[in-house]
């Protein structure tokens, strides 16, 4: 077994993806109850290397270029600081049923129908009613979201290393918010295979009002109503009605994007929601989130110091599980005098 002093860096680590390599040659399990317990292989080796990357203090990125294992470090600080921007933006997780891991674009999702001339109460004599699943015949639509970086080395070596995380998260978080645009378009559109999402009319014939959130509720039959998107201006208008004022609802908001409804349904602010319209769906059962692999960064290119043109990306799909699981409602909007 290596120490985490003595372990030879190589690019090819991140091949296997670079802190799995780490730990196959270096097991956190070996630090239990020593001054490292609580730190990954990575940030073992962060501490070997003494690399301050957060904080006021924070060291310059030039500080991962010192000598030729250090370097080797430095893509995944530039990953590691993207996938928490992409963690910070926490609605893509709080819609998604379920995340699949595969290795490749091809991938086929499943389905599921019910016979529905059998009731679901039999006797001892009667067949129980059966629901076939079968694997769906189109692909689900991977698409790839992720930024370039445009800089120099020389332009960022002597840049504190917490400043330049900063940017990075940001990239993340705009990719997520990407992604977030994906899910929005399959949840309301469909995936490759159809299933749109049902139209509701609204009860009112001018604006937006209660019960309609209650007439979407209605016709969820058979789903949970518990989760709502709209955009900032719809969201505005929801946020007015008198049944979303009173103390309790304001108490839960529970964070710039979203709020809890008196339905129980959660209200999130998603600008790729389309004007005057609102999406109410039953967040268990309804997407599917397939992404390829993992976060990719540059890292040749990155290791080498070549920053110009690095690129930073994440693949994924999405594809709907029920399709009745979610409805959308446009409303016309209210005339202003």
């Amino acid at each position: 077994m290596a120490f985490y002093d003595s372990v030879k860096l190589e690019k090819g680590m991140y091949n296997l993806g670079f802190t799995k390599a780490l730990e196959s040659i270096d097991p956190s399990e070996n630090y239990e109850g020593t001054d490292l317990a609580g730190l990954d292989a990575y940030e073992r080796q962060l501490k070997r290397f003494n690399i301050r990357v957060k904080g006021q203090n924070s060291d310059v990125i030039e500080s991962f270029f010192k000598t030729t294992d250090s370097a080797v470090l430095f893509p995944e600080f530039v990953k590691r600081s993207v996938l928490q921007g992409m963690d910070s933006s926490n609605i893509l997780a709080s819609i998604v049923a379920t995340v699949t891991n595969v290795e490749n674009n091809d991938y086929r999702t499943i389905k599921s129908t019910t016979d529905s001339t059998s009731g679901n109460s039999v006797n001892e004599t009667s067949e129980l009613p059966e629901t076939a699943i079968q694997t769906k015949t189109s692909l689900v639509s991977m698409k790839k979201r992720g930024r370039v970086i445009s800089t120099s080395y020389e332009a960022l070596k002597h840049k504190r290393l917490d400043l330049f995380a900063v940017m990075l998260r940001k990239i993340g978080f705009d990719i997520a918010n990407a992604q977030l645009g994906d899910a929005v378009d399959v949840l309301v559109n469909g995936d490759e295979s159809g299933s749109a999402a049902a139209a509701v009319t609204p009860v009112s014939t001018s604006g937006i009002a209660y019960a309609d959130l209650i007439e979407l509720w209605a016709n969820l039959s058979g789903y949970e109503l518990n989760t709502i998107l709209a955009n900032t201006e719809t969201m505005q208008n929801l946020l007015a009605l008198t049944e979303l004022q009173d103390v309790q609802t304001l108490l839960s908001f529970k964070d710039a994007t979203q709020v809890v409804t008196p339905l129980g349904a959660t209200l999130h602010r998603v600008d790729k929601v389309a004007d005057n319209t609102i999406v109410g769906f039953d967040k268990n059962c309804s997407l599917e989130m397939v992404r390829v692999g993992d976060l990719t960064v540059d890292y040749d290119k990155l290791i080498d110091k070549q920053l110009e043109r690095a690129a930073i990306s994440a693949t994924a799909g999405f594809a709907k599980i029920f399709a009745d699981a979610a409805k959308k409602m446009t409303y016309t909007p209210a005339i202003t005098e």
